[in-house]
């Protein structure tokens, strides 16, 4: 079974910094994207097993890049896991409404998020 492969997608240096520590620890191979467009083109280039995609970002939002990436053929059965520090119940609503595959509140812990990075692979 080769190393599963995760896009993390936040423009935060700390939170990035945070999700990529914690997905190394566990095995896993992670490349990153600092905004939405960037994060849509490596999708493409690279078919990610999975991506943690922050719902804040620049150019384009996280909710827009999940709706283009489920609805794109070629790349539409990619996992995303929404994490934000939005934890109102509409953005939830919405984060599933785009065809996020799980839902994360900043701040949480490692274990946390490794358990649903687990349940979605």
């Amino acid at each position: 079974m080769s190393q599963k492969l995760i896009l993390v997608v936040e423009d935060s240096p700390t939170d990035k910094r945070i999700a990529v520590s914690a997905c190394e620890k566990a095995g896993y191979r992670v490349i990153t994207a600092g905004d939405g467009e960037e994060a849509l083109q490596m999708t493409v280039d690279q078919k990610p097993d999975l991506i943690l995609l922050d719902v804040i970002l620049p150019k384009k939002n996280g909710f827009q890049i999940c709706r283009q990436i489920k609805s794109t053929p070629d790349i539409q059965k990619t996992k995303i896991i929404m994490v934000t520090s939005k934890s109102q119940d509409s953005d939830r609503f919405w984060g599933v409404k785009q065809g996020a595959d799980g839902y994360l509140t900043k701040p949480y812990d490692d274990s946390e998020l490794l358990e649903l990075i687990k349940q979605q692979l």
